[in-house]
């Protein structure tokens, strides 16, 4: 029976419980969720002994030829109840929709995997529709900004973990929207936790992942939002000291999309906790309360010439009328521009 519409740990407790299906198609604009899975079935369906004959990797390039992938999806596996054939870097494929056909009449005892990344297969084409009826169709966008403190939250919550609000969003601001990236300064974190410390505070991001806990772009933020003008140029003039870390395009892009969410939260239809909550897709209460300071701090009109001001500087740090204005007194303009 086809299935969509599932979630990571759905289409991982379906392969321990040995619910395997065909075909599995892995795809969406988040490797990440697409690689854990595809690791998952590699090292679970079969045992060790298995792999050796019945495990085949198979990563694409544009020269890559279907007809090839097919013949070793219908091979017979030895040795074994089934076979698994994992193709990495499905999206090289030029002929992609001619395994269409395969799908049609999949190999019982094989477990096909398909990792299609950077994007997803149109749904409109016939092969996604033929594998949907056999298999399981597994779609992984990016995460929201607002999502990652929560995937951090729940990725420590596994090792016996916890981590305090603010040092999940210094994370999530400081470390980007890769997920391998975060999970892989999440697990040089664990590490390094003292025996009996259960939660991992700012003290210790500072000191293992090297973001300053004082000065970093969720501080610069704060202070924004605030209105502490004194505060957030000291922050600026020290995340100026460190531009490949804390490159001022990065900074123009938190901004522009944390002011895109006030302007969204006055729009909101419904003003309270929960209604607010939901328009802005948080998680958390506590996330509610910087966008409440900012509505007091700055009225819509100001927001939208905030965010108008934003794109320029943008623009401007990316050489558009940038005149011999260096980025960072295109910044402390900004910054100017914003706090008065």
């Amino acid at each position: 029976m086809a299935k969509t519409n599932i979630t990571h740990r759905e289409v991982v407790e379906s392969i321990r419980k040995k619910e395997y299906l065909p075909i599995y198609l892995l795809m969406g604009e988040e490797s990440y969720y697409i690689d854990r899975i595809s690791d998952y079935i590699a090292d679970n369906v079969l045992t060790k002994d298995e792999q050796d004959f019945n495990l085949q990797v198979i990563y694409c390039t544009h020269d890559t030829n279907v007809g090839d992938i097919v013949n070793s999806a219908r091979r017979y596996p030895m040795m074994a109840e089934h076979q698994v054939v994992i193709v990495k870097e499905a999206q090289n494929l030029l002929n992609f929709e001619d395994l269409a056909l395969y799908a049609q009449k999949p190999q019982p005892s094989t477990i096909l995997v398909i990792c299609y990344k950077n994007g997803s297969v149109d749904r409109r084409k016939k092969v996604l529709a033929a594998i949907e009826r056999v298999g399981m169709v597994f779609e992984s966008p990016r995460l929201k900004e607002g999502m990652l403190p929560q995937f951090i939250s729940d990725y420590l919550k596994r090792k016996g973990l916890t981590i305090d609000p603010p040092a999940a969003l210094v994370i999530a601001e400081s470390v980007g929207s890769d997920l391998n990236r975060i999970a892989s300064e999440l697990d040089k974190l664990t590490l390094a936790v003292p025996e009996g410390q259960g939660c991992i505070n700012a003290d210790l991001v500072e000191e293992h992942i090297g973001i300053s806990k004082e000065f970093n772009m969720w501080e610069l933020r704060n202070a924004v939002v605030a209105k502490d003008v004194v505060k957030a140029n000291k922050i600026l003039f020290h995340l100026e000291q460190n531009p490949k870390t804390n490159s001022p395009i990065a900074v123009v892009a938190m901004l522009f999309n944390f002011f895109a969410q006030v302007m969204q939260a006055f729009y909101s239809p419904d003003k309270s906790e929960q209604g607010m909550m939901q328009h802005l897709e948080l998680r958390q209460p506590w996330q509610l309360r910087d966008f409440n300071t900012a509505m007091r701090n700055y009225n819509a009109i100001k927001t939208m010439q905030i965010i108008g001001k934003l794109r320029e500087t943008d623009a401007k740090l990316k050489g558009i009328e940038m005149g011999n204005m260096t980025d960072e007194d295109v910044m402390h303009e900004l910054l100017y521009f914003i706090l008065h």
